[in-house]
């Protein structure tokens, strides 16, 4: 498929193709941006999560938050070995999961990773615009029978 300006060509072209671009192209730039630091995607999401957590958080609970957000799931499980194995998080003798100075330091890079990766993708694109896209899709998802709820 072909980007065109024609707006009476675009108007036909499938919104399933284009919003599968868009995720692939998006998901590939941020993954790039934070594997340039030194994490995964995956792994951002859980420290960002127990970072979040007052108490700590279980394997499980990680899991099960990351699954019911973002459909991953156990498959978040060697990335929590790992954070552990970094020493960017440790459990304690509960099993709770906590961050690490190191890992809060990671964290922070990340997290202004992440600004200025939106920053990035979302320039020339002024919010009403963003809203306006945001909308059509959700509206999109409803009318094929999609759960706009979450989110």
């Amino acid at each position: 498929m072909t980007y065109s300006h024609d707006d009476a060509e675009l108007v036909n072209q499938p919104i399933g193709y284009w919003t599968w671009a868009a995720n692939k192209t998006l998901t590939a730039y941020v993954r790039g941006r934070l594997a340039a630091i030194g994490i995964t995607q995956p792994q951002w999401w859980v420290l960002h999560q127990v970072l979040h957590s007052e108490t700590g958080a279980t394997r499980d609970e990680v899991i099960t938050a990351q699954q019911a957000n973002l459909d991953v799931g156990a498959g978040l499980a060697p990335d929590i070995d790992l954070l552990v194995e970094r020493k960017l998080l440790v459990a304690d003798a509960a099993g709770r999961l906590r961050i690490t100075e190191e890992g809060r330091a990671l964290h922070q890079r990340a997290a202004e990773t992440q600004r200025a990766n939106r920053e990035r993708v979302h320039a020339g694109i002024p919010d009403e615009e963003y809203l306006i896209t945001l909308k059509v899709l959700q509206r999109m998802m409803g009318n094929a029978g999609g759960d706009v709820s979450q989110g």
